[in-house]
């Protein structure tokens, strides 16, 4: 059982109603489209007690009461924080309106505050218990009419500003063509020189002497009348004679 709708059973307002008509049988009315007089009756006391148990909460009961983790307690007070600082003091209820949609009970509920008026809107089931609960706050016409001016400023103001943007975006594109022709008239970089190959050593050519080693060697052999075994020629030079 949903932890509000005990609060307000405990002041004596709700269960007795529905369960006296649980035990007299009358379950077939709750699901038919012609809303009997004691169903209606059941569902104003427990719309009007809902109401009068939910005003008068002091801000402790009500953060119990969203620690509880019932979806309809849970709702209720998350509805009722979200509008109850522009309502005001309480002062009345006015009547309750009944009627069914879609095989639910909605019970509107008018209460009068100091700030502005609003509805409690109740969703019971076909068995009587509660879903869900919202208050709307009931603005005057000329609050209504002041915020539709305001929503249609910002709406007007938003679309200016997002216009000036993109005519600014469009404004730079005249500069795209000179940076893409920038580029293409960059000169090309510089190739890399190439690397120089090391250079090769070049072997000193060394002539030949061993043809005139051999006919200097056999030239001095008849000289001397010896063969070219019994000497060696280590080194051949050149003797530069004097003119005289």
């Amino acid at each position: 059982m949903n932890p509000i709708f005990k609060k307000v059973t405990s002041t004596g307002t709700v269960l007795a109603c529905a369960a006296a008509l649980t035990v007299s049988g009358a379950m077939t009315a709750w699901a038919s489209e012609e809303i009997d007089e004691n169903i209606r009756s059941a569902l104003v006391t427990t719309a009007e007690g809902l109401t009068n148990s939910i005003i008068v909460l002091p801000d402790e009961d009500i953060n119990n009461y969203l620690e509880s983790g019932d979806d309809f307690t849970v709702n209720a007070m998350n509805s009722w924080l979200s509008a109850r600082e522009e309502l005001g003091d309480f002062v009345e209820l006015q009547e309750t309106e009944v009627e069914m949609s879609d095989g639910q009970y909605i019970a509107t509920v008018p209460a009068d505050f100091s700030g502005y008026d609003a509805e409690f809107v109740y969703v019971f089931e076909e068995s009587g218990t509660p879903v869900s609960m919202s208050v709307d706050v009931q603005y005057p016409l000329s609050v209504t009419l002041e915020r539709a001016a305001l929503n249609t400023v910002m709406g007007l103001g938003t679309v200016f500003i997002m216009l000036l943007f993109l005519s600014f975006v469009i404004s730079l594109f005249k500069f795209v063509p000179g940076l893409v022709e920038g580029k293409k008239n960059q000169p090309a970089p510089a190739p890399a020189p190439a690397p120089v190959p090391a250079a090769v050593p070049v072997e000193e050519v060394v002539p030949d002497d061993t043809e005139l080693i051999a006919v200097i060697a056999a030239a001095i052999a008849a000289s001397e009348g010896t063969a070219t075994d019994g000497f060696v020629v280590r080194s051949i030079r050149k003797i530069n004679h004097k003119k005289w």
